[in-house]
């Protein structure tokens, strides 16, 4: 008995093979062996993802998936797996499928996939380049971060049979070219890419038709190369090799060859009156994909203020979208093939995720990190903060041995590098946990001198004075550091800062609703539960409060009594006392 029609709202993956014509006419049999050991891949990774093929019909493939995340991680699996199966093969025999994914509502019978839906997943699928993926604006709504992945949007395109145009962005992997795309032939090879994220700021093109505007675009290109110099953690290309490419035609991936770098800045300006836009776009030169783009439309009543908030907006935003793609190539890597900086980045990605697992995690990486090049600071920097967390957070270790462990880490790190403003920050990080308050502003000073828009330095900077008895001006700094980086690895202590500088500021009401956003993020992470009970219990809010502080002692016990009992160094008397005073009233019986 056929089943009946149902409808239901899933996530459709159209595969087929390009040139699939031309490859049956030249050898039949190779190719049916070919498409065979192709679909073995496909089957075994849509199995895998949770998907279910519902129909293959000669070189296609129609499947579904109970997730966007599943459908698109399945898709970005196949294709390299599909590229590996074909390397034995000559170019124009290789096998390259072309995929399409949307997110739409569809009926089924019989097993089989019917409607719009279907229909627009294969209108993706036969945009996509061979051995691509392209998938909806609907798709790459719904995914968000949750996959890493490079996407380009490609614009609203009108396919057939379906009224409206449909939004299209072109997907690859972060940090990989198509395997099996042909060397160009004749091309320049540059210097190899250093061993840490590396940049090329491009002059900025002139759209408008005042030649004197020629300046302002060269200005703004010269400006950005001086401040991302600053950032120890990028290299960057000399002005004068970037604007080798001035008034050219540029291929960014012929950029990225000649200047050996992983990323290219280019942006354009126009002006029109008395306004100016500018347009910004870094780009992985490897894949030509963007990472970042932004544009800024400003008044010109002062030029120069025009140019600093226009560089200033622009460099903050690249260091941490540099450091976001740099993760995200890491985590693709297998573990055993990490370098120094690879396994820098994977402990970083799981110290963002605070808690006490990852953190352990990123212990062992940046240990790793240490043990492949023992004169990478990055690897002793970043271990410091782990080791920190570890005792002052977590209580997987003793706030005495971490604690130590961390300063001497961060020493070591600023002795291999005495200009990497973050080890001077991470220093001063580890003076301020044992009430150095002034030996850590002063390492803290040092690293904004070197880098005035680290936003970790700010972080530290704010944490050291909301704790040394100058909450509001504390409070300014965290503001800073959090505008300046929004996935700084280290957000969750900023959130919870935050909420305890105002609690010691007696902003009780602004407390709460702070100590909520770090709990939204972070909702494994025990500091904000602690400061929010305190705050409700100050506002009479004992329910609330309550509830908040069954939270707080539950989620880490142990920590829960060094922090109430034992008055970590950090914290002054009087503020201890005051928050106790919070808790008391939330109902703790101390």
């Amino acid at each position: 008995m056929a089943d009946r029609l149902e409808r239901r709202l899933t996530t459709i993956l159209a595969a087929d093979v390009a040139e699939y014509s031309r490859l049956m006419r030249a050898d039949e049999e190779a190719t049916l062996s070919a498409l065979a050991a192709c679909r073995a891949i496909i089957d075994a990774f849509v199995a895998e993802h949770r998907g279910r093929i519902a129909n293959t019909a000669g070189d296609s493939v129609l499947a579904e998936f109970p997730s966007v995340a599943e459908a698109l991680s399945c898709a970005l699996a196949i294709q390299p797996a599909i590229a590996k199966e074909n390397e034995h093969l000559s170019p124009e025999r290789r096998m390259r499928f072309r995929m399409g994914i949307h997110l739409g509502d569809i009926m089924i019978k019989d097993g089989d996939l019917f409607g719009d839906a279907v229909n627009i997943a294969a209108r993706l699928q036969a945009l996509a380049e061979p051995g691509g993926i392209c998938v909806s604006a609907t798709v790459r709504e719904h995914v968000g971060t949750r996959v890493m992945a490079a996407f380009t949007d490609a614009g609203a395109q009108q396919v057939k049979n379906i009224d409206e145009p449909v939004r299209v962005f072109r997907v690859a992997p972060i940090g990989t070219a198509p395997s099996d795309a042909a060397p160009s032939v004749g091309v320049l090879t540059g210097p190899p890419l250093p061993d840490k994220p590396s940049v090329a700021v491009l002059p900025f093109a002139n759209l408008s038709s005042d030649p004197e505007q020629e300046f302002f675009a060269d200005g703004i290109a010269e400006d950005i190369i001086t401040a991302l110099s600053r950032y120890p953690s990028l290299f960057v290309i000399a002005r004068n090799s970037c604007f080798t490419y001035r008034g050219r035609a540029v291929d960014v991936k012929q950029v990225g060859r000649e200047l050996g770098v992983r990323y290219v800045l280019e942006g354009s300006l126009r002006k029109v009156g008395h306004r100016i836009r500018v347009t910004a776009q870094l780009v992985e030169a490897e894949t030509g994909n963007h990472v970042w783009a932004e544009r800024y439309d400003r008044d010109l009543a002062d030029i120069f203020a025009v140019q600093d908030e226009i560089t200033e907006a622009v460099t903050t935003a690249i260091a941490p979208a540099v450091a976001d793609a740099e993760q995200q190539r890491a985590m693709r890597k297998p573990p055993g093939s990490l370098d120094a900086w690879a396994a820098y980045q994977r402990g970083l990605w799981h110290l963002s995720k605070a808690n006490a697992k990852d953190n352990a995690q990123a212990e062992e990486f940046f240990q790793q990190a240490i043990d492949l090049d023992p004169t990478f600071a990055g690897g002793y920097k970043a271990l410091a903060l782990a080791r920190n967390n570890a005792g002052a957070v977590y209580q997987t270790r003793s706030l005495q041995e971490a604690a130590a462990s961390a300063e001497a880490l961060a020493r070591r790190a600023v002795a291999l590098d005495g200009a990497d403003a973050e080890a001077r920050a991470r220093l001063g990080m580890t003076l301020w946990m044992r009430a150095d308050y002034e030996g850590a502003l002063a390492e803290v000073q040092r690293a904004l001198t070197i880098s005035p828009n680290l936003a970790y330095a700010h972080g530290i900077r704010g944490s050291t004075l909301v704790f040394s008895g100058r909450p509001k001006e504390g409070l300014a700094s965290l503001e800073t550091c959090i505008r300046l980086d929004l996935r700084d690895p280290n957000l969750a202590a900023r959130l919870n800062h935050l909420a305890l500088g105002l609690y010691f500021c007696r902003e009780y009401e602004a407390a709460i609703e702070a100590a909520k956003r770090a709990i939204r993020s972070y909702p494994n992470h025990p500091m904000a539960y602690r400061w929010l009970a305190a705050a409700l219990g100050q506002v009479g809010r004992i329910e609330e409060a309550r509830e908040a502080l069954d939270k707080a002692m539950a989620i880490a016990p142990a920590s829960f009594e060094t922090y109430v009992r034992g008055q970590v160094p950090w914290f002054r008397p009087e503020d201890h006392a005051h928050w106790l005073e919070g808790l008391r009233k939330a109902g703790w019986q101390g």
